[in-house]
């Protein structure tokens, strides 16, 4: 049955922001119901439960916020009007700016609130796996275009292609924490995209070379 209490006291959209920077920034297990509450406005423990019912359930619209939100870099993945290979690096590069730029925390939610999740938390973990799944559903059927209008030969490795985008994609996390610069990953930007270039030569034009 629906909980029922005192009117909330508080901007319940300002609230979930406030937790997904927690969430964020310390993970879903790491990031305790005391420091939520405290950072939603000091609010009550009934009136917590009585509009997010968990910590689970407010971690599941944290989700659903950030996807809609931050996480809209990534719909340049599915931009089909323009050309797959530009789709992809928008994408790269969007998301690079978003994770390392300093009015939020660094990195990806999607990637780094689930790293240190207890085998009790494995389903939070396998939610999180299946937002990043989407991602790299994405980057297939954009490749997949690419090779359907000619952008990339038939024999392009499809799979092979997804992994190395979606590695590198990743992998941004990890180098937004360390305080790594977006113009060094803008730069390593422009040497992946080199792979590309170099798998769009048709197959003649590579014989006569």
């Amino acid at each position: 049955m629906p909980r029922t209490g005192r009117p909330r006291s508080f901007n319940r959209d300002e609230a979930v922001v406030a937790a997904m920077i927690l969430f964020w920034d310390y993970g879903f297990e790491s990031t305790s119901l005391a420091q939520l509450r405290a950072a939603m406005g000091d609010i009550s423990a009934a009136s917590f439960y009585a509009a997010f019912e968990s910590k689970e359930m407010l971690f599941r619209e944290v989700v659903n916020h950030y996807i809609s939100t931050y996480g809209q870099v990534s719909e340049s993945f599915r931009d089909t009007s323009i050309t797959s290979k530009e789709a992809i690096e928008q994408g790269l590069r969007r998301s690079a700016q978003m994770q390392t730029e300093k009015s939020h925390p660094l990195g990806c939610l999607l990637v780094l609130s689930d790293v240190s999740c207890s085998p009790e938390h494995k389903h939070i973990r396998e939610m999180l796996s299946k937002e990043r799944e989407k991602v790299r559903s994405w980057l297939h059927d954009c490749i997949d275009r690419a090779v359907a209008n000619g952008e990339l030969p038939d024999s392009t490795d499809v799979a092979m292609l997804v992994t190395l985008f979606d590695t590198f994609l990743r992998g941004i996390s990890t180098q937004a924490r360390d305080n790594v610069p977006y113009e060094s990953i803008d730069s390593a930007i422009n040497q992946l995209m080199s792979v590309w270039e170099i798998l769009s030569v048709k197959p003649s034009a590579q014989e006569t070379v």
